[in-house]
């Protein structure tokens, strides 16, 4: 058995075949039956197709039927499948209406764009976050993320970008300018198999581990404390650093401050846009400034886009900066600004 069983691949989708549900409900004989399924003696039901557009055509309308639906379902070109695999129905249906996007995130070609970030004192670079764009593709990486979610590709997804960004430092950043790079945690079931591909491609590029770091990403929700200390301490162990991205939002609380007490903490977007004039959004940077210094952890504010807000937050003795003011991602890094006097 692989020893990671988080890890996963997609299935390939038949040209031409059946759609087989199984475990389905009595109850809803008449609907599948009605909606283009034979019934089958052994108590499943086909859908014939000829072509991946009709099956997706097929599919599409009864989508929101299967959502809530626990059966299993598989895709084959033969009518028979003792050797086909089954999974979750929604999860063959996902597969089936974003086949495009899976192949992209299974075989496709990516790489990192890059955003400055500067110490907020001296204005001086300090390093840059990388942001994974596929190539030569016109997709969001919004969409990319979203789909690897309904498909469950999220760890190889999540693989793919962090081998991307170290790629990027390797080509792109001077050695001594720091790599902060983002990683879903629930992707990583052991971290110590589950990360050996990213310090083989660290060591394969000639990367310092002491400039990455390694950053918690905004969409994670972090259920298993015990389990993100381990994968945190993994990153440390092989000499890099780590940050909590997003404080504020959703799951990043002060409380996860303390409790994973990370190198870096990212304070969220939300309290930096305005927090100039905004006596709430400027209490709670003052405090997690406070319990930075406090604690040891270095803050930076990100999603900064005015003079009035950079200069606030240079003021509180903020340790770094990040946004649009200093510079907007890249496929190339760009030398920012120097804002600060």
């Amino acid at each position: 058995m692989h020893p990671c069983s988080f890890c996963y691949q997609s299935f390939p989708i038949s040209p031409a075949g059946f759609l087989t549900l199984k475990n389905t409900d009595s109850a809803y004989m008449s609907f599948l039956e009605s909606s283009g399924f034979t019934f089958k003696a052994d108590g499943s039901f086909h859908l014939a197709y000829s072509t991946k557009h009709e099956l997706k055509e097929k599919i599409l309308p009864l989508a929101p039927f299967f959502a809530d639906k626990p059966w299993l379902a598989a895709i084959h070109s033969g009518m028979k499948e003792e050797k086909t695999s089954f999974h979750d129905l929604q999860l063959v249906c996902a597969h089936i209406l974003n086949e495009e996007t899976v192949h992209l995130i299974q075989n496709g070609t990516f790489v990192s764009h890059l955003q400055p970030i500067i110490h907020a004192q001296s204005g001086r670079l300090y390093g840059y976050e990388s942001l994974l764009r596929a190539m030569d593709q016109e997709i969001s990486p919004y969409r990319l993320f979203q789909t690897a979610v309904e498909t469950n590709m999220q760890s190889v997804l999540d693989k793919k970008a962090r081998e991307a960004a170290i790629k990027a430092k390797a080509s792109h950043i001077p050695a001594g300018i720091k790599s902060f790079i983002n990683f879903l945690p629930s992707t990583i079931y052991n971290p110590e198999y589950c990360l050996k591909h990213t310090f083989d491609i660290v060591k394969k590029y000639g990367v310092s581990p002491q400039d990455l770091v390694f950053e918690v990403v905004e969409t994670e929700k972090i259920e298993d404390v015990v389990h993100l200390k381990k994968v945190l301490n993994v990153y440390r162990e092989n000499g890099m650093k780590v940050a909590l991205d997003d404080l504020g939002a959703g799951y990043a609380t002060l409380d996860m401050l303390h409790e994973l007490q990370p190198d870096y903490v990212k304070i969220d977007r939300h309290y930096i846009s305005n927090c100039h004039s905004d006596t709430e959004k400027q209490a709670f940077v003052s405090n997690v400034i406070a319990i930075g210094k406090k604690l040891g952890i270095q803050v930076l504010g990100e999603g900064v886009e005015t003079e009035e807000e950079f200069a606030f937050l240079r003021e509180k003795g903020i340790d770094f900066i990040q946004g649009y003011l200093i510079g907007k991602p890249s496929a190339k890094p760009v030398i920012p600004m120097i804002l600060a006097g």
